[in-house]
Parts: C-alpha cells; sequence; structure tokens
C-alpha cells in the first residue's frame, strides 16, 4: 500500500476485482442485516461496496491503525449513510467476537437490534497472515453469525494441494519469502476449519485473475 498525504492508500488489485466481487455479493447476501468486513485494508472496497449493498449496513475493520487511517480518509472523500466507521479488530485473538460486539453497541451510527448482524465479508487475506488468523476468523464467525449468516472468502487457493495457475504458484513462493507463516492455502483445509465452526461450504465461485470466491453459510445444527 502506498500512503499518501492525505491518508489514503491504494491497492491497484482493487479497481480489477471489486466488479466481479460485486457480482457474487449481491447474489449471495442475505436481504438485510449488517455486513462486517474483516481486513479492509485500504478501505477502497468498502467505499466501494457500501452504497451499492444499501440498504445494509456495512462495517469495515482493519487491526492496522494505519489501514483505519486510510479507511476513514476514504470514507470521508466518498461518503454512504450506510458505511459505518472502522473497527479496530483483530482476529488472531481469540476474543475478538466480544471485543466486536463491544465495539458494534459503541457505534452511534449503527442500530443492532433493527440490522443484527448477517454477514462477514474477508477479501484477500488469510494468504497474506498466518494461519492462526484463517482459524481465528472462521471460530470468531462461527460466534457471531446467526443461522444462515453468510461467511464470504476471495483470494487464491490450492485445490487438491496444487496450485491452479503458474502465477499463484509464483506468488505463493513471493510470500513464503516475505514470511513462512504466509501463503496461498488450500481449498480442502479452509473448508474443514470452517466445518468445525459449524459454517457450512456453500459454493466456490471462479473469479478472474486465478482468484476465487468461497461462500459458507452458518449452520447452528453442525456446531
Amino acid at each position: 500500500m502506498t500512503q499518501p498525504s492525505d491518508a489514503r492508500a491504494y491497492a491497484p488489485a482493487t479497481q480489477r476485482n471489486r466488479e466481479p466481487i460485486l457480482a457474487v455479493l449481491q447474489r449471495i447476501l442475505p436481504p438485510a442485516g449488517t455486513i462486517l468486513e474483516i481486513s479492509s485494508g485500504t478501505g477502497e472496497h468498502a467505499v466501494f461496496f457500501a452504497p451499492r449493498l444499501a440498504p445494509r449496513p456495512w462495517v469495515p475493520s482493519d487491526p492496522n491503525p494505519l489501514a483505519r487511517e486510510s479507511i476513514a480518509a476514504w470514507q470521508q472523500t466518498m461518503p454512504a449513510e450506510n458505511l459505518h466507521p472502522p473497527l479496530a479488530i483483530d482476529v488472531t485473538y481469540l476474543d475478538w467476537p466480544l471485543s466486536l460486539q463491544e465495539s458494534l453497541h459503541l457505534l452511534a451510527t449503527l442500530d443492532l437490534t433493527q440490522q443484527p448482524l448477517h454477514a462477514i465479508v474477508n477479501i484477500n487475506m488469510i494468504h497474506i497472515a498466518p494461519w492462526q488468523a484463517c482459524l481465528g476468523l472462521m471460530a470468531g464467525a462461527g460466534q457471531i453469525l446467526p443461522h444462515g449468516g453468510i461467511l464470504y472468502l476471495y483470494g487464491p487457493f490450492k485445490q487438491a494441494g496444487q496450485h491452479t495457475a503458474p502465477s499463484n504458484l509464483a506468488f505463493d513462493n513471493s510470500l513464503r519469502a516475505q514470511n513462512p507463516a504466509w501463503g496461498v492455502r488450500d481449498l480442502e483445509a479452509v473448508v474443514a476449519a470452517a466445518q468445525e465452526q459449524g459454517l457450512v461450504w456453500v459454493e466456490t465461485v471462479t473469479m478472474p485473475a486465478n482468484n476465487f470466491s468461497v461462500v459458507f453459510r452458518a449452520n447452528l445444527g453442525d456446531r
């Protein structure tokens, strides 16, 4: 991410993937209810998706204070009535669902009694984070989402232990060179981690640039 003087950061991939992601979100998200975005990064996705998914409230979050500054700066530039201030959420902490609930109730702009949390969106995180981030995301989503709630993931994945394109192999190698705990994840391992938390795999959608959308639905009976 580059950091211009007005605090807005830019991720070039956002311009390329936001329309295909939006098409999937419009199809799979519940028609009402709050959407929590985990690891919002620059905030460009938040300001693009929120007005197009209105009136559903969109709540961005990121553990990085510089990212939250960027999100807030983008909100000032492209405000939307249903877009709320960014929260400081780190899914590697086991108690993040509790801190999330406390933070949501402190948002004066959001009425959870009218718009309870019904979906979690996570774009391009689990490969640029330790595996514990994926496990923490699944555990928290399993606690927070109501029956029928949606968890949406986007990014590159291996399938049956194999990369789906040479470019993904090169990307995986570059990630692991930066941090051995990072890397493109096996889709089957991600699905298994979700199932352990009562999140049922619904579908995998092939996306541009060798990425995938992966959709899960919370099933209280499987917890």
